[in-house]
């Protein structure tokens, strides 16, 4: 899937319209490969960061940049304007897959699994509850894996 690139998004909102469906590892030191996990309605990352970024702002606090898979969102902006700031958008295809990083301005950062939109709901609520379990020290893979439910 190739994505579609767009230079700039505006978005001036601060608090998300939609409450993003994400969990997050309780404050403290670094546990494991992800700090928590996040599952998107699309692939369209601009169309999702808004609300994802307002959220996150709150423990960050202003967002520099997010970094992303290049191969995983349908369409991605490069620049993306929201709660009063530009937002850098970095794709690269080395980034690690089903992952996104979203670095403040002070280089704290928060790693995210994020479960694909078209997850089935009992799976997605799997891995959002696994990845953010404070003594959780799985890979992204291990913690989808673990999260499927079988019939």
């Amino acid at each position: 899937m190739t994505p579609q690139y767009h230079h700039t998004i505006q978005q001036q909102r601060t608090s998300p319209e939609r409450t993003p469906r994400l969990r997050l590892k309780p404050k403290a030191s670094h546990s494991g490969y992800v700090d928590g996990a996040w599952w998107p309605h699309t692939s369209d990352l601009g169309a999702e960061l808004p609300d994802l970024l307002a959220v996150l702002s709150v423990r960050l606090g202003p967002i520099e940049r997010v970094l992303y898979n290049v191969g995983e969102w349908s369409t991605a902006p490069t620049k993306l304007a929201t709660g009063g700031r530009r937002v850098r958008l970095d794709g690269y295809q080395r980034q690690p897959v089903n992952t996104i990083e979203v670095v403040g301005l002070d280089r704290d950062r928060i790693i995210l699994l994020t479960v694909p939109a078209q997850t089935d709901p009992a799976d997605a609520h799997g891995a959002l509850m696994n990845a953010a379990r404070p003594d959780n020290r799985s890979t992204v893979a291990d913690i989808l894996a673990s999260a499927q439910h079988t019939e």
